[in-house]
């Protein structure tokens, strides 16, 4: 099937977004959201991200520290770079490991920025997430995030802006180390792969009508998520901006696909 679409105005977004979304807007656009009708959740929430200012700095708990709190579950997330500015910068990690004291005393007394391991970034890089990593995204990005779908953000620091912070629940969840860049790697432009292999979702990036990297995959659902071209997903055309959703492989039809990104949740 294809997911409607859902326009998610944030303080950091863009007023111009992509002809795809509609181009100029009426108010700063910050995500556009793929669901489904009523009736259906997907363990998977798709994304795209379009950046004016820095996202709050923020951490996600874990399932079993989710279901702690009477939440069904965590959440962890991926990030492929689609458009970055010369200086766009993405905060993932600390500098050095901290305790929780420490931690504590750095957000209180404003020096959590300067804690924080801010890389620059550029398209095509790719960037896991798990839960626990202290993270923020800047400005001038434009980006897709896969996640599990998961309602559940703890909030460290936000500049200033007025919305709630969640600052004990932070502490308890996060994981205050730098981050491991084994879960970064630059996209292959020109060949399909396995991008992501989690423990909660894989990521493929699918070129021309390569089925390959999907047999045999035990998946639960699966996402489309065209870039180039377009995919029959359940005899639903899908194009760039949109996504599909369906629940075996075989009802993926690559023939007219250019370029594709693919995440399938994992049983």
């Amino acid at each position: 099937m294809k997911l409607r679409k859902k326009s998610v105005p944030k303080p950091w977004g863009q007023i111009t977004l992509p002809t795809l979304f509609g181009g100029k807007q009426k108010e700063k656009i910050g995500e556009i959201w793929f669901l489904p009708r009523k009736g259906i959740t997907p363990t998977l929430l798709t994304k795209y991200l379009f950046t004016s200012e820095k996202l709050s700095i923020q951490v996600h708990p874990n399932d079993r520290e989710a279901r702690r709190q009477g939440m069904p579950g965590g959440k962890e997330e991926c990030w492929y770079i689609l458009e970055a500015e010369p200086d766009a910068i993405l905060g993932i990690g600390l500098k050095k490991e901290v305790s929780a004291t420490k931690l504590h005393a750095a957000v209180v007394c404003g020096q959590i920025e300067q804690l924080v391991d801010w890389k620059p970034v550029k398209s095509g890089d790719l960037f896991y997430i798990p839960a626990g990593t202290i993270h923020a995204i800047g400005r001038g990005i434009s980006l897709i995030e896969i996640q599990q779908n998961a309602d559940v953000t703890y909030r460290l620091y936000d500049y200033g802006r007025p919305r709630e912070l969640h600052l004990q629940e932070a502490i308890t969840v996060a994981t205050p180390v730098p981050y491991d860049m084994k879960h970064f790697s630059e996209t292959p432009p020109d060949q399909s792969a396995k991008l992501i292999d989690g423990p909660h979702f894989r990521l493929f990036q699918v070129l021309g009508d390569d089925q390959r990297l999907l047999k045999g995959v035990a998946a639960g659902e699966w996402q489309i998520i065209p870039l180039e071209g377009q995919v029959v997903a359940r005899d639903k055309t899908i194009g760039p901006g949109e996504c599909g959703l369906c629940t075996k492989a075989s009802e993926i039809n690559l023939s007219k696909n250019i370029k594709s990104l693919i995440a399938c949740s994992m049983k």
